[in-house]
């Protein structure tokens, strides 16, 4: 049986693959970069696609040949640059679903949430409806799956920004701290999918998926704490309205395309807490957070990725305010700025070079602050700081030696932009 998944790269979508997998099945994965997905899961059949770029019938039509199952783990938290849930979460599926009956597929898993309580209103949960709803009424064989907070061996969004929390020194900040919430691992939502395409789940099925316990969010955050090896801390519950400015920031990185967990439609869900209405089904497995921990040991790289990812936003923001400031501070003094430059050439040249340099050096700080550009913004900055360097030091070596250190300064600017460099993937 060939299954497609949608969003097969991505952290509930991956332990799915790896179970169909194991089961025996032929799957395919779409993804954006399907070269780099390739090295890391080779027995997946890759196809180039963007979800933003499939909202007709017809451009689905080569993608489901051949395939009898599809299975939809793709999603997104919130519109930005890098992400437009009417186009992904809504108009895509709809194709999707359109498409399949004359392409032969016999059933559509869908893993969508919560649609209702807070947040019901927002693009993220009002998106995901209008599939879900679309899907019962399309005629087709389907199965719904709504998955609590997903917890697992890798981290991505809401379960990376707990891991981080847990991290922090001495206490712990939390918005919401007594906020409920309910888990699942991401092992038994790929069992959930297993059993719908096997059809020990019938079609039809709209099932919730969580395990028996319910935490609050302090809770949570200490049993990760625990499971990071880090001693208890006491928890620091922080007023909502003092977060504001965090999610407005969030939201702002949201529009360049950074997919942070602080942004409002997190933080909106949140204030209601994830909690389930219906029990899982009987049959179906449903570790407990702290057996789905314990079942997957930290190690120190936990550590280093808790504690990383928070600095995360700081060092990208760091590294532009750095060039930004580089290119404009020679700009209030050019004559000044070109100085350097005069015993090597005329003043008309050295005040071109300082012009060049400085929007050079202005144009990476801005480019580093949109996430599609990023990574070839902090390689030209690797690039042209090694260029500073080696001009410097073969055309003016005694700026070595300079008080001001106009040389010695790239050096942390060069190691910063390599640690930007390093943590800059998302998945």
């Amino acid at each position: 049986m060939n299954i497609l998944i949608l969003g097969a790269t991505g952290f509930i979508g991956s332990a799915i693959a790896a179970r169909l997998l194991a089961d025996g099945y032929a799957v395919t994965g779409l993804a954006r970069n399907p070269d780099r997905a390739r090295v890391r899961q080779p027995a997946i059949r890759w196809i180039l696609a963007n979800l933003e770029k499939m909202t007709n019938v017809a451009d689905w039509a080569s993608v489901l040949e051949g395939q009898h199952v599809v299975v939809n783990s793709a999603g997104a938290l919130q519109d930005g640059l890098s992400d437009n849930l009417a186009a992904t979460q809504q108009r895509a599926m709809i194709a999707l679903q359109q498409a399949a009956k004359p392409a032969g597929v016999t059933l559509i898993v869908q893993i969508s949430a919560r649609t209702d309580g807070a947040g019901s209103d927002l693009p993220f949960l009002a998106t995901k409806r209008a599939a879900d709803m679309a899907l019962a009424a399309s005629g087709l064989p389907y199965v719904i799956v709504r998955p609590s907070l997903v917890l697992g061996r890798n981290a991505h969004g809401g379960t990376a920004l707990l891991r981080a929390l847990s991290s922090f020194p001495l206490a712990l900040p939390l918005i919401h701290a007594d906020s409920p919430v309910e888990t699942v691992a991401a092992e038994d939502v790929a069992a959930a999918v297993s059993a719908a395409i096997s059809g020990t789940l019938p079609s039809g099925s709209d099932i919730e998926l969580a395990a028996e316990e319910r935490h609050t969010l302090a809770d949570l955050v200490r049993l990760h704490r625990a499971w990071l090896g880090l001693p208890d801390a006491p928890v620091l519950s922080v007023p909502p309205a003092l977060a504001r400015p965090v999610t407005w920031l969030a939201d702002i990185a949201g529009h360049l395309g950074w997919r942070s967990p602080l942004r409002s439609t997190a933080m909106t869900v949140m204030s209601e807490g994830v909690s389930m209405n219906r029990r899982t089904p009987s049959g179906l497995p449903a570790l407990s957070a702290a057996a789905t921990l314990a079942a997957n040991p930290s190690g120190v790289q936990d550590l280093w990725f808790a504690r990383l990812y928070l600095l995360k936003a700081p060092i990208i923001a760091g590294l532009s305010l750095f060039w930004l400031l580089s290119g404009l501070i020679p700009l209030l003094a050019p004559s000044q700025a070109s100085a350097h430059f005069l015993p090597l050439m005329p003043l008309s040249a050295a005040m071109a070079l300082t012009m060049t340099t400085c929007l050079i050096d202005m144009a990476l700080g801005a480019a580093v602050l949109f996430r599609p550009f990023a990574r070839r913004a902090i390689i030209g900055m690797l690039a042209v700081s090694l260029v500073y360097l080696l001009g410097g030091t073969v055309l003016k070596p005694a700026l070595w030696l300079d008080p001001l250190g106009p040389l010695v300064k790239v050096l942390p600017s060069l190691l910063l932009a390599l640690a930007a460099l390093a943590i800059l993937d998302e998945r």
